[in-house]
C-alpha cells in the first residue's frame, strides 16, 4: 500500500528518525550561503502574486521548464504574464517525478500558504486562487518570509566593488534576524575574462581611488575586506571550475594584471598564476580574522553560448564539470599550511566523483583552531537532492567527524526557499536513524538529538563565530 505524500513522517523511514526529526525541527536557520538580494530585503515590498515569488530568477525551475518543452517566453519572456508562467510550470510538474523539485514546491505550498493540493495543470488556477489570496492578505514581504521562516542569521553574496549600502541600512533596522555580507571577489579573480576591466573601473568607483598595477587592487581588496568586517562579515565565497596552484613571481604577476587591464586575452596558465597568488594573498587576510573561506568547485558555466547571448548568465545552462581537482588542491591549502596561514574552509564539489575526493582532503590540514575547521561543504546545486545528500553524508561520515558538520544552505535567491532545510533536516535524520536501527551507532536519544541539533544549527554558528 502506497504511503501518503508528503504525510508527516515524510522521508522519515524509521523510529530513531521520528524522534531526531522532532529534535532538528525545532532548531532556528542560520542561512550562511545564499543569493538574496540585500536591497529586496530593505526595501520589503509585496509581492505581486505567486508567480512573482516562485518564478523570477529560479534557474532550477526554468531547467525543468525547458526539459518539458515549455517555449522561453513563458520562462523568461517580457510578453507573457505571471498567470501563464505558472500555468505553463505547473503543467511540468507532474512529469518531475524524482526531482527534488516537485518536493520543494509542495513544501512551500504546505508551510507558506496551507495548500495541501498537488500542482498540476488540472489544479493550476485553484492554486493560483488559492495562494494569491495569501498574498494578498500579507505575510509574504521578504522581512515576514525570513521571520517566519525562523532565521536568525543570513549571509548574502557581495562583490568587492558593492558599496553594501542595504546592509548598512538593514543593519540599523530593528530586526528579528542579521543580513550579514558575504565577500566573493570572483570578479578580482577572473583576470581572463572580457568583463576584468570594466569590473576594475566599478572597484575604483568604490573605492574612490585608481587600481593601476596589481599591489594597488591588493591594498584595495584589503581595505575592502575591512569595510566588510566593519559589518559583520563572517565569510568569504569563491567559485572555480578547479582551484589553480600554480607559482610566479612579482614581475610576472603585474605583468597579467596589466594585460588583464587593458582587455588582452590572457592564457590559462597565466590565469591560474594570478588566482593562485590572489587568492593565497585573500586566504591569509580572511585567516587573520577568523572568516570562513568557501570554495565551490566544480561548475562550467554559460554552456549554451547562444541562450547567453539572448538572456545572460545565471539562466540554467550551467553543469557538472569533470576536472581532476585534488592534486592542485592540496598544494594549495598546504602553501597555506605551511605559513600557519590557512582559514577555516568549507569545501564544496559540484561532481560528486569528487565526495571521496574532498572527504579525505579534510583531515590533512584539520587543526585545534577550530572543530572540523576543513569542511565537507553539504550537497550542493545538481546534488542537494534525497541521494546527493545521503552520499555526501555518508562520504563525511566515513571519512571524517560528521558530528561536527555545519549542515545546509539554501543557494538560493528565492525567499520562499528556506523549507530546503526541513527537506535536509528529514534526510540527515533518517540516514542517522538507520546507523542507530541496524546496530552501527547506540540509539542513544539524547546523543542523537544533540548531533542533529548541532548539524541543523548550532554548528555553524560557533563555526562562522556569528553573534
Amino acid at each position: 500500500m502506497a504511503k501518503e505524500f508528503m504525510g508527516s513522517d515524510f522521508l522519515l523511514e524509521n523510529e530513531p528518525a521520528k524522534v531526531m526529526f522532532a529534535a532538528a525541527e525545532k532548531m532556528p536557520i542560520f542561512d550562511w550561503h545564499c543569493h538574496l538580494s540585500p536591497k529586496e530585503i530593505y526595501e520589503n515590498k509585496e509581492p505581486a502574486d505567486i508567480a512573482e515569488l516562485w518564478l523570477a530568477g529560479d534557474h532550477y525551475k526554468w531547467r525543468a521548464m525547458r526539459s518539458c518543452g515549455i517555449e522561453e517566453k513563458y520562462i523568461t519572456g517580457c510578453e507573457t504574464s505571471g498567470y501563464e508562467k505558472f500555468r505553463a510550470f505547473a503543467s511540468c510538474m507532474p512529469a518531475l517525478i524524482g526531482n527534488p523539485m516537485y518536493h520543494w514546491c509542495h513544501l512551500e505550498l504546505r508551510r507558506y500558504f496551507g495548500i495541501n493540493e498537488i500542482l498540476s495543470e488540472e489544479t493550476a488556477d485553484i492554486i493560483w486562487e488559492k495562494a494569491n489570496a495569501k498574498v494578498k492578505a500579507g505575510g509574504f514581504t521578504p522581512r515576514e518570509l525570513i521571520s517566519r521562516s525562523d532565521v536568525t542569521h543570513l549571509c548574502t553574496t557581495d562583490d568587492p566593488a558593492d558599496s553594501l549600502e542595504y546592509h548598512k541600512l538593514l543593519a540599523a533596522e530593528n530586526l528579528d534576524f542579521k543580513v550579514l555580507p558575504a565577500f566573493r571577489p570572483d570578479n578580482a579573480l577572473s583576470v581572463e575574462l572580457p568583463g576584468f576591466a570594466q569590473w576594475l573601473r566599478r572597484m575604483e568607483e568604490t573605492a574612490c581611488k585608481g587600481i593601476n598595477t596589481y599591489k594597488e587592487l591588493k591594498n584595495t581588496l584589503k581595505d575592502r575586506i575591512e569595510y566588510f568586517a566593519s559589518l559583520g562579515c563572517r565569510a568569504s565565497d569563491h567559485a572555480f571550475s578547479y582551484v589553480p596552484c600554480e607559482e610566479a613571481g612579482e614581475q610576472e604577476l603585474e605583468e597579467i594584471f596589466a594585460r588583464g587591464k587593458a582587455g588582452e586575452k590572457i592564457d590559462r596558465l597565466s590565469a591560474d598564476k594570478y588566482k593562485t597568488d590572489l587568492l593565497r594573498f585573500l586566504a591569509r587576510e580572511y585567516a587573520a580574522r577568523g572568516w570562513g573561506m568557501e570554495l565551490h568547485i566544480g561548475p562550467i558555466r554559460n554552456n549554451n553560448s547562444k541562450m547567453f547571448a539572448a538572456i545572460g548568465p545565471d539562466a540554467g545552462f550551467d553543469s557538472i564539470d569533470d576536472y581532476a581537482i585534488a592534486a592542485k588542491l592540496s598544494a594549495f591549502l598546504d602553501s597555506l599550511a605551511r605559513e600557519d596561514k590557512l582559514p577555516r574552509t568549507v569545501l564544496f564539489c559540484l561532481n560528486p566523483k569528487d565526495n571521496y575526493v574532498l572527504g579525505s582532503m579534510l583531515g590533512n590540514f584539520q587543526s585545534s583552531e577550530a572543530e572540523s575547521k576543513i569542511q565537507f561543504g553539504s550537497a550542493w546545486w545538481f546534488n542537494d537532492n534525497i541521494d546527493g545528500m545521503r552520499e555526501q553524508m555518508k562520504a563525511l561520515g566515513n571519512l571524517g567527524a560528521l558530528g561536527k558538520f555545519v549542515g545546509m544552505v539554501t543557494d538560493s535567491r528565492s525567499f520562499l526557499s528556506y523549507p530546503r532545510h526541513e527537506y535536509f533536516r528529514r534526510i540527515m535524520c533518517n540516514l542517522l536513524g538507520e546507523f542507530a536501527e541496524k546496530g552501527l551507532y547506540p540509539y542513544d536519544e539524547k546523543t542523537l538529538c544533540k548531533i542533529v541539533e548541532d548539524i541543523s544549527y548550532n554548528n555553524a554558528i560557533k563555526y562562522f563565530g556569528v553573534k
